[in-house]
């Protein structure tokens, strides 16, 4: 067993200063006065700064100049996920963005690979389209849109060792699909999609458990149509995830969603591209040529493409651009993706039993040590 020492610790209702953080292997102890430390226990004096949870990140469509849609192997997800914990991102759902069917499975094959190998912080896998819309593509390829049918069914519904999320368009999806994907424990989310409010309300009752990220590619909340974003906003039962990074949704309009729907159901999510912990001033998706333009990934016609965004940068400009605490902070980046991915109960908060994935930030927010499962990295930002 060690004592994490020297931090202030973020915990789900607060901040514990002169308190250590007890590890015994995997999982976390206790928390306990710095002077209650035993004797026999090794410190590790973390030097001051705040000691987090591990940030749980569920859209991560590549980093260190690597793309999953390129890269569908366990090699990939290794170096993706390597380049994220360098910014405090201790679980992750790799997200292969739409693509063809044989893409998608050797997706599927990987992310079982991986979960088998056990390759650090890997959760499970986010399929994101093909089944989406057309009118809301973004930067996916509705060359490759297909309909769900019993075949694609068969194939997400598959058995997995670890979390399966899958983005779908609910107007192009009928009710039966979406109960079929929720009874064999898929998670449903919402995007790239022109569903209204009503039928948005009528997935949510048949098992659609949150929004991708929201505000971007879906119907707008107006005052006659309260569209997907009013159905987000409005339900207590689901999660959505907003890319905080100045762009993809003005800050005023973050702050907005949080004071509606509240800390519960808001995750920070980053949509991060290969530029994430990488060299490179580009990248190619679906043959077309993606540029990082002012610190954000875009297309050849300037179409948003993903972001440049880290999990780390995400919770300073959650602190910063929304207003909140470091507490509040910790859980949209934290607690609440451990909560939609049915995970609470293991991780995404320090409080004893709990995996010992933790993630160190100095005075100045920035990542300087990461724990998975008790095992620390000091590559940092």
């Amino acid at each position: 067993m060690k004592a994490l020492t020297g931090a202030r610790i973020v915990l789900p209702d607060g901040v514990a200063e002169g308190h250590a953080l007890l590890i015994d292997g995997a999982r976390i102890r206790d928390i306990v006065p710095d002077a209650a430390i035993r004797t026999g226990i090794g410190r590790v004096d973390l030097g001051g700064g705040w000691l987090l949870p591990g940030f749980i990140d569920t859209q991560v469509n590549g980093g260190g100049d690597v793309l999953f849609n390129d890269a569908p192997t366990v090699e990939g997800i290794r170096a993706i996920a390597a380049a994220h914990r360098c910014y405090g991102t201790t679980g992750l759902l790799p997200t292969l963005i739409s693509d063809r069917p044989a893409v998608v499975d050797a997706a599927i094959a990987a992310g079982e690979a991986a979960l088998a190998a056990q390759v650090p912080g890997v959760l499970g896998l986010h399929i994101e389209g093909p089944h989406l819309n057309p009118a809301k593509k973004g930067i996916h390829d509705a060359g490759v849109f297909t309909a769900i049918d019993d075949a694609v069914i068969a194939r997400l519904t598959a058995p997995t060792a670890g979390v399966r999320l899958v983005t779908i368009a609910p107007e192009l999806t009928d009710d039966a699909a979406i109960r079929a994907l929720a009874a064999a424990r898929v998670i449903v989310a919402a995007a790239h999609s022109m569903a209204d409010y009503d039928r948005t309300r009528a997935a949510i009752r048949a098992g659609l458990a949150g929004f991708t990220h929201l505000f971007n590619a879906m119907t707008g909340l107006a005052s006659r149509a309260p569209g997907m974003v009013g159905a987000a906003l409005e339900d207590r039962g689901t999660h959505f995830g907003l890319i905080v990074d100045g762009v993809h949704v003005h800050p005023a309009t973050c702050r907005v969603a949080l004071a509606a729907r509240g800390a519960d159901g808001v995750m920070l999510v980053t949509d991060a591209m290969p530029p994430v912990g990488g060299s490179a001033g580009g990248f190619t998706l679906m043959g077309q040529a993606i540029r990082v333009v002012d610190g954000t990934c875009r297309g050849p016609d300037g179409t948003l493409a993903g972001s440049a965004l880290s999990m780390a940068q995400a919770v300073r400009n959650a602190i910063d651009l929304m207003d909140c605490s470091i507490v509040e902070a910790s859980r949209l980046a934290s607690g609440n993706p451990a909560a939609f991915l049915r995970m609470a109960d293991v991780r995404g908060a320090i409080r004893p039993g709990l995996m010992a994935d933790l993630v160190h930030w100095n005075d100045e927010r920035r990542v300087t040590a990461t724990w998975i499962a008790g095992e620390r990295s000091d590559a940092g930002e």
